[in-house]
């Protein structure tokens, strides 16, 4: 979109009442003025700058006059609205149709969040209850092949898990039947 589109579409939003006090549009015009290259000329500023026309007429004829200019004098006056105005200038209507994404478009870091929302503690758990299942799984086989592995494995456990842990698998291990 254009400036120039742009600052038709605000219009009636800067110009509604109480929008932009008079020293918020007097330093508008004067950085206009005096920006390279300048934009509005002494007698432009002065004209948009008198105080006996309304707040409202003023406005309204600097924004088509910068219509008319083109779209680096409009493009110029946004520049202004931010400096002078940053608030005013993030509520534009023109600014919010920009910041609204496009509804088909994929929002990764939304669905980065989502993936992720579980935490360590949640993984941890998962992964406990998994490596548990195929322990219990490992030793519970009937090939007995796999219960003396089983109990090598376990004879190391001191390093890997606690006393008592090691001592009721141990415990299991000796009840099952040796064939």
């Amino acid at each position: 979109q254009s400036y120039c589109h742009r600052l038709q579409h605000d219009m009636y939003f800067l110009t509604s009442t109480s929008r932009l006090n008079e020293q918020v549009v007097d330093k508008i015009i004067l950085q206009l003025n005096r920006v390279y290259p300048q934009i509005l000329t002494n007698e432009e500023a002065e004209k948009f700058r008198n105080p006996k026309a309304s707040l409202h007429t003023r406005l309204s004829d600097l924004l088509k006059h910068l219509q008319k200019k083109g779209d680096r004098h409009c493009q110029e006056f946004y520049r202004a609205l931010q400096i002078n105005a940053e608030q005013l200038f993030n509520d534009l209507p023109s600014r919010k149709i920009l910041k609204t994404p496009d509804p088909t478009e994929i929002d990764t870091g939304k669905e980065q969040y989502m993936l992720n929302d579980r935490g360590p503690v949640f993984f941890l758990a998962c992964f406990s209850v998994a490596a548990g299942l195929a322990l219990v799984w490992y030793c519970c086989n009937s090939d007995t092949k796999v219960i003396g592995r089983a109990r090598r494995i376990l004879g190391f456990s001191p390093i890997i898990i606690g006393r008592h842990v090691r001592n009721i698998c141990m415990l299991y291990l000796e009840d099952i039947p040796r064939d």
